[in-house]
């Protein structure tokens, strides 16, 4: 009789498996490789799969279990302008462009891919989640090595196999093994045992023509510049001298999710987000890829948030070891360029960043900013928009716009920011700050663990050299762990939590630019005195908070205040 029931109720879970993998709203990635194709390149399967799932109006794509290889040369293609990432005609993996209520459900799987290919690209679409998968490269877009020997102007580099390198003309280039280069265009030197950014350890922005290579060995190669410093058994990386391939590129869409993620490498940002709203990330870990040795996860900053509304939530996340920020969220400064009419003008991009990246639409509110102040001049609505090109607009507006408004003054949107809340995450070992905190939403930072080379935190924005529209109104910081920042090159952050907006004319100013912002129930673990450096800031309030000084690095810098600010007002501070 036991077996008999054994025997049914199998019956019945092979039925429910079976009218499961027959659902069409469900589609399974699996039914769709071929033998060994995932071991040779699953990205034929995955073109036929999304086929069938727009086709179909499917609700999820499920991954299988395991690793699939994935090259670029049946990839989807099209040119994009990616904010702070580099513009051109990409080869995507998972092109979503226009999918709504969708699910790419990964079953702990492993996206591993070669070459020049963006994982995902998620364009015009609402509620999207992308959850359980990690993502790799069998080569890195950057390079790394260790320091060998230190001599007069030169080091002597000895790198992995998995760094191919060849010396032409005296010059350095990097390659795979399918010959594809992969360029530079500056060094950073980081500690092989803290694995961080050395102490006081700067940038060399260069590129493979300015310093003149030799090879020495197979993999031991010296390179030679007459500035060059390091130390001996420490890791010198090469940093990619582009940032093409995001791993996940979010535009002009709605409800964005990503959860249980590991984003171990990729030639960009981990997530850049534009023209977007309401976009979570939970337990998505940007950390170098397990078991290989790598001191870099990715290229560039691990998120990136310009232009976006509703809510940006990102909650039990881990940054750690990118080259470049925890995240940046901001808008966007065009300048004006030329006037056509008393209600037409012609703006520009300033920042080659920015090229390409349209945000001014019809019947939007923008602010009108003298740059040398970044106090708002006047408001407008937009009534027509026609684009000439990547880098200039013609923007006619609903009405005249007021005597005084000059050439290079800038126009941001003044519509909706976004809400943020940084909770539970973990911060360490990258290049440069940890959070760029520009939306004049409110922002909650709370529970959160830095130990960063630069500024934990920095409030941005200028109209003269990003064009980063910034300016916060409501920021809630507290219950975080702050611990022995500022070791990383000295312009990276002048304090702890600091400001590093540029304001040229900041006299005749007539507001802070920076308002409303809370520190209180935090622990500063520092060896560096300096808490906060705020310039241009009202209405800040510092309370409750401990602070512990350490000596686990060396204090170099003349400034023994803790607390330092300029051009400030209404300032507390309570200890």
């Amino acid at each position: 009789m036991k077996t008999i029931v054994k025997l049914f109720v199998l019956v019945v879970l092979a039925a429910s498996a079976a009218s499961c993998s027959n659902d069409p709203k469900i589609v399974y990635l699996a039914d769709y490789l071929q033998e060994g194709q995932a071991e040779k390149d699953a990205m034929p399967a995955i073109r036929e799969a999304l086929a069938v799932c727009r086709e179909m109006n499917a609700s999820r794509l499920v991954l299988p279990e395991g690793t699939l290889r994935i090259w670029p040369d049946q990839a989807y293609e099209k040119y994009q302008f990616i904010s702070n990432n580099t513009e051109s005609l990409k080869r995507i993996a998972f092109d979503l462009e226009g999918m709504d209520n969708f699910v790419v459900e990964g079953k702990n799987t492993l996206l591993l891919f070669t070459g020049f290919i963006s994982p995902f690209s998620i364009e015009e679409c609402e509620n999207v989640r992308i959850e359980n998968l990690s993502i790799d490269y069998t080569r890195t877009f950057h390079s790394e090595g260790i320091i060998e020997k230190v001599g007069d102007g030169y080091l002597d580099i000895r790198f992995p196999e998995d760094y191919r390198c060849n010396i032409v003309n005296g010059c350095l280039y990097f390659t795979d093994e399918n010959n594809i280069t992969y360029d530079f265009s500056n060094l950073l030197e980081f500690d092989s045992q803290k694995r961080e950014p050395a102490f006081l350890a700067s940038d060399y922005w260069l590129s493979k023509r300015t310093i003149q290579a030799e090879k020495l060995e197979s993999n031991l190669v010296r390179i030679k510049r007459h500035d060059l410093k390091g130390t001996v058994g420490n890791v010198m990386v090469f940093g990619a001298a582009a940032r093409y391939n995001p791993a996940f590129f979010i535009s002009d869409s709605d409800e964005v999710w990503i959860r249980n993620v590991n984003i171990w490498h990729c030639g960009g940002m981990g997530v850049i987000a534009q023209r977007s709203r309401d976009i979570e990330l939970m337990n998505v870990d940007v950390v170098p890829s397990p078991g290989k040795g790598r001191m870099i996860s990715i290229t560039a900053d691990a998120t990136h948030y310009v232009n976006c509304a509703g809510y940006i939530r990102m909650l039990d996340c881990t940054f750690c070891n990118q080259k470049d920020d925890a995240t940046n969220i901001h808008g966007l400064y065009m300048a004006v360029d030329e006037f056509l009419a008393p209600d037409k003008v012609v703006l520009k991009w300033r920042n080659s960043g920015q090229y390409g990246v349209d945000f001014v639409k019809p019947g939007m509110k923008v602010e009108i900013v003298d740059q040398k102040t970044t106090d708002t001049y006047c408001y407008a609505v937009v009534k027509e928009v026609e684009r000439l090109n990547k880098i200039a607009t013609v923007v006619t507006f609903e009405e005249a716009l007021p005597e005084g408004v000059e050439r290079n003054m800038v126009v941001a949107a003044d519509e909706e920011y976004p809400d943020v809340i940084i909770r539970g995450c973990h911060m360490a070992g990258n290049r440069a700050r940890g959070l760029l905190l520009g939306s004049r939403g409110r922002m909650v930072i709370e529970d959160n663990y830095f130990h960063i080379p630069g500024a934990a935190i920095l409030f941005e924005g200028d109209g003269n050299f990003w064009f980063e529209q910034a300016g916060v109104r409501e920021v809630i910081i507290r219950n975080n762990v702050f611990e022995n920042g500022n070791f990383g090159y000295p312009t990276w952050g002048a304090a702890c939590i600091a400001v590093g907006t540029r304001i040229p004319e900041l006299d005749k100013a007539e507001r802070g630019y920076h308002r409303g912002i809370l520190i209180e129930n935090n622990t500063f673990r520092v060896f560096d005195p300096r808490i906060l450096n705020l310039f241009s800031v009202e209405d800040l309030t510092f309370r409750n908070n401990t602070i512990e000084m350490t000596d686990d690095y060396p204090y170099t810098f003349e400034e023994k205040n803790s607390f330092v600010h300029h051009h400030c007002k209404n300032i507390v501070i309570e200890q």
